[in-house]
């Protein structure tokens, strides 16, 4: 697991949910810090380290000033992270924001899941949800049902209108009209999470990208496929979701991207 920190509210929000994630997987925490001078980076990352004590005592976790950009750092720190954790802004300041988040931007390239944590505080009882871009987003699927199995939620997929199967319901091993791929409408469209989880799933039809957007208010996360190639993550809806969704999003991209 990988946080990137800077010291501003989002970061704030970003290391408290990587920690709470870190301990929801039984994982180590990374928290990093880019800095152009490592003389700089103490007191942020002693009053990181001091939060993720009080909060959460039992996590290991180390934390890391590294002399360079946050994107580049992020990136290759990241490689081989569970999941690598951002916050909606910071991490580069106004010029960030206006050449183009570091989130936005990590999602464009980053190899491994990437959590964009926006909004407020995110309800963890709240869905688990799956915004399929095509029919590869098969690791974003696959993503998206663990992270329901492991807080014992349903996944509930959203679609445009007249799109009945976004996600063949397929997965090496099961078969599509086995035990662990629901038939017919309800959670049709996306890979089974397996039978001995007891995970079932929903589909619903949204119209268009403010129906999409109101449903993100009060879920844990929001979970979208990224297509390296074209550049899209979850085209025009998943960059609409880093700008403006309630809740987290996870950008996973694909094995093929």
């Amino acid at each position: 697991m990988l946080v990137g920190v800077d010291g501003s509210l989002s970061a704030v929000r970003a290391l408290d949910r990587a920690s709470e994630e870190a301990v929801l997987r039984g994982a180590a925490l990374i928290i990093l810090y880019a800095v152009p001078d490592a003389d700089i980076a103490g007191p942020v990352l002693a009053s990181a380290a001091l939060r993720v004590r009080n909060r959460q005592p039992g996590l290991a976790f180390t934390s890391v000033a590294v002399v360079d950009s946050p994107v580049r750092a992020l990136l290759r720190h990241g490689r081989d992270a569970e999941l690598t954790v951002v916050g909606s802004r910071g991490l580069g300041g106004i010029v960030g924001l206006v050449a183009g988040s570091v989130s936005r931007r990590l999602a464009a390239r980053i190899q491994g899941p990437l959590l964009v944590v926006r909004g407020g505080r995110a309800d963890p009882e709240g869905e688990v949800l799956l915004w399929p871009s095509g029919a590869a987003d098969l690791d974003a699927a696959a993503f998206a049902f663990a992270e329901a199995a492991s807080r014992g939620k349903r996944l509930h997929v959203l679609a445009p209108e007249a799109t009945p199967h976004v996600v063949p319901c397929r997965r090496e091993g099961v078969s599509d009209n086995g035990p662990g791929c629901p038939a017919g409408r309800e959670g049709a469209g996306v890979p089974a999470v397996g039978p001995q989880r007891g995970i079932g799933g929903s589909a619903a039809e949204l119209s268009g990208e403010r129906g999409l957007l109101g449903r993100t208010r009060g879920a844990a996360l929001i979970v979208v496929g990224a297509h390296r190639a074209r550049y899209r993550p979850g085209a025009g809806a998943g960059r609409r979701l880093l700008r403006q969704s309630h809740c987290p999003v996870v950008i996973v991209p694909g094995s093929r991207s």
